[in-house]
């Protein structure tokens, strides 16, 4: 229901009406003064754009690119170039994408100037919501926030996710300094270990449990590692808001210090969490301990979609607000009706913070496993890159930006659908991210690098004559952390068995190939579980053909190639039926906080 609004929340609507009624005249102006601001800067100057700022000449001359293709001038900043070779404006950090290059996190500079865009519409975004949620201000929300470790380039810069930068923004600690709009302290948002973050966050949730009108996390899955966390120590907890004391377990200072400026003793608190954790089912669980909830906020678009059942389970069909779409990037767009479906999510690109080309994607007719197949870009596809304006309901895109902060006609890797219009401005649904198969939480884990990891897995098996004939993955999410589970249909010539240990070792073979974004997940952060090798028996993947060229999906046999994923329920279901033997990763992979990729000049 719509209500009164501050005159802040009109003039930010206001803005957003103007804005989206003025799309082509705005991303004209947008790239006007990219490239002016930009004009001396080392790579168009490489590019002789020569102070040109008219799309026209600027589509000719500057092409389009991957990180790969910008690498090189990364690491000259990292390590400590501070002459204008991307942007006139002095970097000032680095946002470490959880999309991989290499297998490691790609470093996307960032300015000051460009915080200051998204701070701006970060109170868009709120204004939004607010007309659907006008008494945001008298309640707080329950958050949960983690950062993620941090490291200096060679030449002093940082280098961490944007999040952590977020949250250790002095706008975040200033807006947090008085009255916070949250249940969770800073101290507790800032603390590095996961265990004590958790805790710490979700006791001080609790104890402030009627105060709370709006609960979320980032990503899905990250609120629902919450209430899975909270099913395994609402006992603790419940003892600690009995008691007054916190757990022993937390035993960073800081952290302790903010929990006992909340906490106090309130036995009735603690037997009302107490008998709601302690009935038989959990449904519901969220409305019952916070019965002030209005909306979940989460992002449910993309991979996280999977997760839709378990937070309707968990969150009585509250109102899922996926509101923001914004990456390491840039911050590109709003979902401005916030209380539609999951399904119909669609986001509104802002018009004012990038200049945005699309790159159609070419559908076959061939599905299988709801994966798009479509054909790789190539030169001759520069021609066909459309402007904000040209795009086409119901077709499929590659996000392409320019940014003020040196990204220049930037392949982003995200596929995007028009949607529809708000005024003349598209909306677009999230798809998918290029060439992504297999995601949890913040990793990201394409094809190719699964398919390395599995060679090299693979070289185990060869003292004992055996190698891997075809083989599939899925996420299981049925636990958390949820794991990645390959499917093996192994040939084995050999008279003895595979011992088990060395399937096991194949599973720490794969993970220990797998990018820093995943190995961090799953050693630092335990947002991951072991990876799961499951052995089928032999013929399973004719069957798994078999299936995809007779059902109603209709592959063809001559075109069909095995998924290496499956997201369909019954072809999971069919890998399932013939699972013979099961074998966990043993212990965790190697993980270096900070690692120095930047070195890498290649």
């Amino acid at each position: 229901m719509k209500g009164s609004m501050t005159e802040e929340n009109k003039k930010n609507l206001e803005f957003i009406e103007e804005v989206t009624s003025n799309v082509d005249e705005v991303q004209k102006r947008v790239l006007h003064e990219i490239l002016t601001q930009n004009a001396n800067v080392e790579y168009l100057q490489r590019l002789n754009l020569n102070g040109h700022t008219d799309r026209e000449t600027f589509k000719k001359v500057v092409p389009i690119i991957t990180y790969e293709d910008i690498q090189s001038d990364i690491n000259r900043i990292a390590n400590g170039d501070r002459s204008p070779i991307l942007c006139s404006q002095p970097v000032s950090e680095f946002f470490t994408s959880s999309g991989t290059s290499g297998g490691e996190r790609k470093l996307i500079p960032t300015t000051e100037e460009e915080n200051g865009r998204r701070y701006q519409l970060y109170g868009l975004m709120m204004s939004v919501v607010s007309q659907f949620f006008p008494d945001l201000r008298n309640g707080k929300g329950m958050y949960f926030m983690f950062i993620k470790s941090e490291a200096k380039t060679p030449g002093g810069l940082l280098a961490r996710p944007i999040l952590t930068s977020v949250y250790k923004s002095s706008h975040f600690k200033n807006s947090n300094s008085h009255v916070s709009p949250y249940t969770s302290p800073i101290e507790s948002i800032l603390c590095l270990d996961s265990y004590q973050s958790m805790y710490s966050q979700m006791l001080c949730g609790l104890c402030q449990n009627r105060e709370v009108i709006r609960v979320g996390s980032i990503f899905a899955y990250g609120f629902i590692r919450a209430m899975r966390f909270l099913e395994d120590h609402w006992s603790l907890l419940c003892n600690d808001i009995r008691t007054g004391t916190i757990n022993n377990k937390i035993t960073d200072p800081s952290v302790r210090e903010a929990v006992m400026k909340i906490l106090k003793p309130d036995s009735e608190l603690a037997d009302f969490i107490e008998a709601e954790c302690s009935k038989d089912s959990w449904e519901g669980i969220v409305t019952r301990l916070w019965p002030n909830t209005t909306y979940v906020d989460v992002v449910v678009t993309g991979a996280m979609s999977q997760y839709l059942p378990m937070l309707d389970y968990y969150c009585n069909s509250l109102p899922l607000v996926s509101i923001a779409y914004a990456s390491s990037e840039c911050f590109f767009g709003i979902n401005l009706n916030p209380l539609c479906k999951p399904s119909e999510v669609s986001y509104t690109l802002i018009p004012i913070v990038a200049y945005f080309e699309f790159l159609p994607i070419h559908r076959s007719n061939e599905v299988i496993d709801s994966i798009s197949i479509h054909t790789p870009f190539n030169e001759k596809d520069e021609q066909q890159l459309v402007d904000l304006v040209d795009v086409k309901i119901g077709q499929e895109y590659e996000l392409v930006v320019t940014t003020y902060s040196g990204l220049y006609r930037y392949r982003v890797g995200d596929v995007l659908r028009v949607a529809g219009y708000k005024n003349n401005a598209p909306q677009f649904n999230f798809i998918r991210r290029e060439n992504v198969i297999l995601s949890i939480d913040s990793d990201k884990t394409n094809e190719i690098e699964l398919q390395n990891a599995v060679k090299n897995a693979a070289n185990n098996l060869m003292p004992f004559d055996a190698r891997v004939m075809d083989y599939t993955s899925y996420v299981d999410t049925a636990t958390i952390p949820g794991h990645y589970v390959l499917f093996w249909e192994l040939n084995v010539n050999a008279s003895s068995p595979i011992p088990p240990s060395v399937l096991e070792e194949c599973c720490l073979a794969i993970e220990e190939s797998l990018n820093s974004v995943y190995r961090q997940g799953r050693t630092s952060d335990k947002s991951i579980g072991p990876l799961e090798i499951r052995i089928v028996e032999t013929g399973t993947f004719d069957k798994l053909m078999d299936y995809c060229c007779t059902s109603l999906l209709g592959a063809s046999i001559n075109q069909y190639k095995t998924p290496r994923c499956v997201k369909f329920a019954p072809h999971v279901e069919l890998l399932n039926s013939r699972v013979v033997s099961s074998y966990f990763s043993p212990v965790c992979p190697k993980w270096v906080p900070g690692r120095k990729q930047w070195n890498n000049t290649n």
